[in-house]
């Protein structure tokens, strides 16, 4: 069962609010009136909670919906860059302000680059949250071959870094080979594993939609098995690593904390 927070949030505020409005404007006069000659006039509960409530409800929906939102990473298609138990925050401003639980864009900032590590509703099931990194902007030619990808005919070069080792719950990619790649600028690392054949493909991403890939480039379902990302399904932009709950150690990697990403 999928369970919407942003429209909890959102219900949540209006009935705090309705609540509150309704006691300042009609109950709390009448109250006041009822009580003539004694020293205060009783406030219900419920008043009192939606009072307490509401301000804070209104600002964690403000915060959430329309600059930073944090998110878990439940598995490894972004290692090396992220890991499963990584807790992240989320950019939500960057390409563009958006209604909460409606998600119609109201203004427009900005569009997703080459390199950007992406949050955006899975176009096959827009309850499931995904993220990738975009490789391919509106327009771009992409070719995947041999494990490089050549955008618009340009080679993203690779440099082989050695093998991946990591402990905890990273261990599962142990032994593949790890590269930086540059995109646009943008440096980042992947891990490829020789022992999984190429997948190797050329695509138009079209016009308002992205073409992504997990930096686990042979253990990530991405644009390569299900197509391109909507402008209307993105979040925001992944910008920091605030926590890291490794669940094979049962323990915080605090290594991992603060770290932004690139």
């Amino acid at each position: 069962m999928h369970f919407d927070f942003a429209a909890f949030l959102v219900l949540a505020t209006f009935i705090t609010g309705v609540i509150w409005g309704l006691d300042a404007i009609i109950w709390a006069p009448r109250r006041r009136e009822l009580a003539e000659g004694e020293e205060t006039a009783h406030e219900p509960v419920i008043v009192e909670y939606a009072r307490s409530f509401f301000p804070i409800i209104l600002i964690v929906l403000v915060l959430r919906s329309f600059l930073v939102e944090p998110f878990r990473i439940p598995s490894g298609s972004m290692m090396p860059t992220l890991l499963d138990g990584d807790f992240i925050l989320v950019n939500k401003y960057d390409y563009g302000i958006r209604l909460p639980v409606l998600a119609k864009k109201i203004i427009n900032i900005g569009t997703p680059k080459r390199g950007d590590v992406i949050v955006f509703r899975y176009p096959r099931e827009p309850s499931i949250d995904y993220i990738k990194r975009v490789v391919g902007e509106p327009g771009d030619h992409i070719t995947y071959r041999n494990k490089i990808l050549y955008i618009n005919g340009k080679k993203a070069e690779q440099t082989e870094i050695g093998i991946y080792n990591v402990e905890g719950a990273g261990k599962t990619m142990n032994g593949a080979s790890e590269r930086q790649e540059r995109l646009d600028g943008v440096e980042h690392h992947l891990l490829i594993n020789g022992r999984r054949g190429d997948q190797g493909f050329e695509y138009t991403v079209p016009d308002d939609e992205y073409f992504v890939m997990g930096d686990n480039r042979d253990n990530s379902n991405d644009s390569r098995y299900w197509g391109t990302v909507p402008d209307a399904n993105l979040i925001g932009r992944a910008f920091m690593i605030w926590m890291n709950w490794d669940s094979v150690k049962s323990s915080v990697s605090w290594n991992r904390l603060g770290t932004f990403i690139e």
